[in-house]
């Protein structure tokens, strides 16, 4: 039991920073499906509620200076044309987890619409990453995830 809640902690940690490579650690670490899928939403949605809700703090506190030289430059950046559901949508895949949270929340969107969209995206994300990994797996990459 130990060791199952050993290698399920190591793949919520893991998926804190980077969603696509719990599901990956999950399959070959031999955690069941549903444990795999389960483990890497909340890890994602982890790093996603300290962001949101403890991001602005540190904005205001510690990262004051820093945040002010670049506060228009964030209102007005890229990313801001995407809109909060592509960030969402974008952030899984392509950012990590964090990063897609700081850019939300220097886009300055609501933390409730925030975590609206990143639990949409999160949800889907794990279920069809590690649904993936887990039916493709091991004939697409035979060499990452061992079997």
């Amino acid at each position: 039991m130990w060791e199952e809640i050993i290698k399920a902690a190591s793949v919520f940690l893991l998926t804190t920073l980077k969603v696509v490579f719990g599901p990956m650690l999950g399959y070959a670490a031999g955690l069941h499906f549903v444990t795999s899928v389960i483990v890497t939403f909340a890890g994602m949605m982890t790093s996603v509620t300290i962001i949101t809700f403890f991001g602005s703090l540190l904005r205001k506190g510690i990262l004051k200076k820093w945040f002010e030289r670049r506060e228009q430059g964030a209102k007005d950046s890229k990313w801001k044309k995407y809109g909060l559901a592509g960030i969402a949508i974008l952030t899984p895949l392509l950012l990590t987890p964090i990063v897609g949270t700081i850019l939300a929340v220097a886009g300055g969107y609501p933390r409730s619409r925030i975590m609206f969209y990143m639990l949409i995206s999160a949800g889907l994300y794990a279920v069809i990453v590690t649904g993936a990994i887990y039916l493709f797996g091991p004939s697409v990459l035979p060499g990452f995830i061992p079997r």
